[in-house]
């Protein structure tokens, strides 16, 4: 059975009639072109595929097109404002946050997806009690960011590197106009309860 669904993606709204059993994944790059989601597993296991659906962190090739009529997609193509690259993609560049880069869309998009759940205080199970958690931005340490990224394999093992991208975007200057990245790198960057500094390393 198919169905017409409309979509929109990367800021663009699109229409489009997939059968019922079709994956967002297949949809957006089979149907849609739009490639930067990768097929890895297609279990939902190595976070490939990862896009903000919603604004919100998932894996493609778990979510029925058909369910998110409407919906908003934004994928590592969409994350930019025009020829400008978001902070987060500055970043895996400046860093070497990839090699391969065959995992490294959906590893930009996680990593602006777990810090806007950092952002609204959702905590991770490595998240220490009392840090805020549920009501504001948490410390993320470089433990918490290496948990939050945990879902989102990388073959060729860039995982120093990685985590060094996600900091310097968490640090990168309050001029990016990113209010995430900012709202969670001033957390980072405040005193501590004895006085000392925020997790900066």
């Amino acid at each position: 059975m198919e169905v017409e669904i409309a979509l929109l993606v990367d800021g663009v709204q699109r229409s489009l009639t997939v059968d019922t059993r079709t994956t967002l994944l297949d949809a957006l790059r089979n149907r849609l072109e739009v490639t930067a989601p990768k097929k890895g597993c297609d279990h939902g296991q190595c976070g490939a595929c990862t896009v903000l659906l919603e604004g919100r962190r998932v894996n493609s090739c778990l979510v029925l097109a058909v369910t998110q009529e409407g919906a908003e997609v934004t994928t590592a193509q969409g994350l930019g404002g025009g020829q400008e690259l978001h902070p987060m993609q500055e970043a895996f560049l400046e860093k070497d946050g990839l090699q391969c880069g065959y995992c490294t869309p959906g590893q930009v998009c996680s990593a602006v997806g777990m810090l806007q759940e950092a952002a609204a205080g959702q905590p991770s199970l490595v998240t220490a009690i009392g840090s805020g958690t549920g009501t504001a931005a948490m410390e993320l340490t470089d433990e918490e960011i290496r948990e939050r990224m945990s879902g989102n394999l990388c073959r060729c093992g860039a995982y120093v590197n990685i985590v060094a991208a996600i900091r310097e975007a968490i640090n990168h200057d309050a001029s990016t106009g990113n209010e995430v990245i900012r709202e969670v790198a001033e957390t980072v960057a405040a005193p501590g309860p004895d006085g000392s500094a925020g997790a900066t390393s």
